[in-house]
């Protein structure tokens, strides 16, 4: 059981994670997040608070893992509460060299997660993402709807799977993009949500880059150029596009149970998304501005 006595429990109702979220206050005024999941998931989650240890200890500015404990039906963590606003909220609104900048330290940031090198015995990357490339195009035959231009999506999966051979792997943060991140009453960007962490093809972090760049494109410009700090390599933008469109293609029949709403948003993000990429012809997306990359650099 946890050391800490809490005075007040208040719900947080954000987010798609499945888990519980409070804000709890203790007798000293001190504020904490608070997370509640089912017993079952006792291994995922020590194994989540452990790689958050690790992540913390880089010096990256996050929701800090504070304690793990259980009892007989749910797990619970505990973590540093972050006092401030919703980064997509806040960039959003900025002007483009203030969202560029925000941006770049993002990219910075995701950079330093990705020293934590995958476990040795870690899955081949080609066999478990063409897995995973497998599953999501059974998942959008066999679904009730289709996009518009959705063999578009499926022709360019298949002409360049090869790119995924002899990827290296490292730790996820999992969900990477402007909604799972925080600007704290100092203006320091803030990363939260470690909820979905793995391992994977460093590269493939990036494919909730589309939430970035739909929300601020100079942020998701930023991101890109922070974390090479140069001209991207054309492979990667090859390799993004891949992973781009197999989530698109996932995406339709994902959103079907929620209705209405998360379909349209879906087919919305699917037309975008080609519109991007001329049709899966060009795979520098149409959101990046390299302009900005130099301005960045002049100022440091």
């Amino acid at each position: 059981m946890s050391t800490q006595r809490f005075v007040s429990k208040i719900p947080i109702c954000k987010g798609w994670s499945g888990d519980e979220k409070y804000c709890v206050t203790d007798e000293a005024g001190k504020r904490y997040l608070l997370r509640i999941s089912p017993v079952d998931q006792l291994e995922r989650k020590t194994a989540e608070h452990h790689y958050m240890e690790r992540v913390a200890a880089l010096g990256v500015p996050m929701c800090l893992p504070l304690e793990l404990y259980s009892d007989e039906t749910s797990v619970y963590s505990l973590q540093s509460w972050i006092d401030g606003s919703d980064a997509e909220e806040v960039i959003a609104n900025l002007p483009n060299e203030r969202s560029y900048a925000y941006g770049w330290e993002a990219g910075q940031i995701l950079r330093r997660i990705h020293t934590l090198k995958a476990p040795a015995d870690a899955e081949d990357w080609e066999i478990r993402f063409n897995r995973k490339i497998d599953r999501k195009l059974e998942m959008y035959r066999s679904c009730s709807l289709q996009y518009e231009r959705g063999e578009v999506f499926v022709d360019f999966i298949a002409q360049n799977r090869h790119l995924l051979n002899h990827r290296p792997q490292s730790y996820h943060h999992g969900d990477y993009h402007i909604g799972n991140m925080m600007i704290d009453r100092n203006g320091q960007l803030r990363i939260i949500d470690f909820d979905r962490c793995d391992w994977g093809d460093p590269w493939e972090e990036f494919n909730r880059i589309v939430w970035c760049a739909q929300k601020a494109p100079a942020f998701a410009t930023g991101m890109v150029d922070g974390y090479f700090e140069a001209a991207p390599p054309m492979k990667f933008w090859r390799l993004l596009a891949l992973y781009i469109a197999s989530n698109t293609l996932s995406s339709l029949p994902w959103a079907i149970p929620f209705g209405e709403a998360e379909i349209a948003t879906m087919r919305n993000q699917a037309r975008e998304v080609l519109n991007w990429y001329d049709g899966m012809t060009n795979p520098v997306p149409g959101w990046y501005d390299p302009t900005y990359q130099q301005t960045q650099k002049d100022q440091q």
